[in-house]
């Protein structure tokens, strides 16, 4: 296999909006209220509907009362998981009483580095949509960078994936909407691309919210970052891998990887042969077109790299630069027939077309899985029990509300 060039994201230079010092949501009097006037303005340019605005602006108005974040504020309550290099905890903002999610990020960089990155994720303040986790604030203290997030209590979906085993293509649908907006919204009102789409960055809540988290906004910490984006790698797409120009069609590849490792319960690559989807589905999966039992894997599986031994990530055991080799140079994966609706494969197919410029773009996707959801036969509430008997109980309540689609 050819030796492939460092992999290192090109840098957003994305100009400051907010000035170095207190955090914007600090301060007293009219600065304060100020603010929060501008945000309630933009909310309004969202085009939402009557219950995701009346949550924003409570969001927004809690966020106003807390003011500049400092370490010796927060009180952990229990670790929720780590990756990309930091680790993510549950605490209590004191002051507030506010329960959060915070991500200590460790990072042995010069002062003016530092001072950089956490100018950069100010951009973040901005960031205000329903499809979007809010951000409180982002400090520094003692060697590590503190990222402060609303708090989603049904989890990521690669935890509620270890749980369930699967997750059904009704509630797919949901996800692919909110995943969808999440992006527009960034690139429209932001000129941002997420960089970062996989099912651990996909969160839910008991409220039925799914948003997105751990978007690419600084380019100095994501360049000081870059040796522990292994895991990322994995969800990157073909152009972005070969080291050439890419865009946000690099995003709605990842969406479409994370699609089929959300149907079939593990990382795709290498594909399932016809023997392993027996296991996953509990029948033998037929082609519906020749009637012969069903394989997704266009080449032998490579040996000694056994698919069904999964590791605590999920992928089976295949090397990294072997797997990114497989990227780049065999077909993309795809969902098996004869489990999923024609509409549903054909939707994940135009998210994992290779060459970019064919694949499907945003306004595309969101018309055809729109049209998907609203034509697809209402659940009985029978059907929707048994959906919900495979789900941890922390998700119940958040992938109930999925199943009832929000057209905006």
């Amino acid at each position: 296999m050819p030796a492939k060039r460092k992999l290192v994201p090109p840098a957003l230079n994305i100009t400051p909006t907010i000035a170095e010092g207190p955090s914007p949501t600090g301060g007293e009097g009219d600065g304060s209220e100020a603010h929060l006037v501008d945000l309630q303005k933009k909310l309004e340019e969202l085009e939402l509907d009557e219950q995701q605005k009346k949550r924003l602006e409570a969001f927004l108005t809690q966020k106003a009362k807390v003011g500049e974040l400092k370490d010796d504020d927060f009180k952990r309550i229990s670790e929720l998981g780590a990756g990309n290099g930091g680790v993510v905890t549950k605490v209590q903002h004191k002051p507030s009483g506010l329960i959060m999610a915070r991500k200590l990020i460790h990072l042995e960089i010069k002062p003016a580095i530092r001072n950089q990155i956490i100018r950069e994720l100010q951009v973040l303040h901005e960031c205000n949509s329903p499809y979007i986790v809010g951000f409180y604030g982002a400090f520094y203290s003692d060697g590590e960078i503190s990222i402060c997030m609303e708090h989603m209590d049904g989890g990521s979906l690669d935890q509620v994936l270890k749980e369930a085993k699967r997750i059904p293509e009704e509630i797919l649908g949901k996800v692919s909407i909110a995943v969808l907006r999440g992006l527009a919204y960034l690139r429209e009102k932001h000129q941002i691309m997420h960089r970062d789409v996989k099912p651990s960055n996909i969160l839910v809540n008991s409220r039925g919210e799914i948003k997105l988290c751990d978007f690419g906004v600084s380019g100095q910490l994501i360049d000081s970052m870059a040796n522990s984006f292994v895991g990322t790698r994995s969800y990157m797409s073909p152009e972005r891998l070969q080291g050439t120009h890419y865009s946000v069609q690099s995003d709605i590849w990842s969406m479409g990887l994370s699609l089929v490792e959300l149907s079939i319960g593990r990382y795709p690559i290498p594909p399932p042969d016809g023997k392993e989807l027996e296991v996953i589905f509990g029948r033998p999966i037929v082609d519906g077109a020749e009637g012969e039992t069903h394989s997704i894997s266009p080449r032998p599986k490579p040996p000694g790299r056994p698919v069904s031994g999964l590791g605590m990530d999920s992928r089976p055991a295949m090397a990294i630069f072997e797997l990114l080799d497989y990227i780049v140079n065999e077909p993309p994966p795809k969902l098996p027939t004869g489990v999923f609706t024609q509409e549903f494969q054909e939707f994940v197919n135009k998210c994992l077309i290779k060459n970019p410029a064919e694949r499907a773009d945003l306004k595309m996707l969101m018309v055809r899985i729109v049209a998907l959801c609203v034509h697809k036969p209402r659940i009985s509430l029978h059907k929707e029990s048994q959906i919900l008997a495979h789900f941890p109980s922390r998700s119940i309540g958040s992938l109930s509300s999925s199943l009832t689609i929000t057209l905006l």
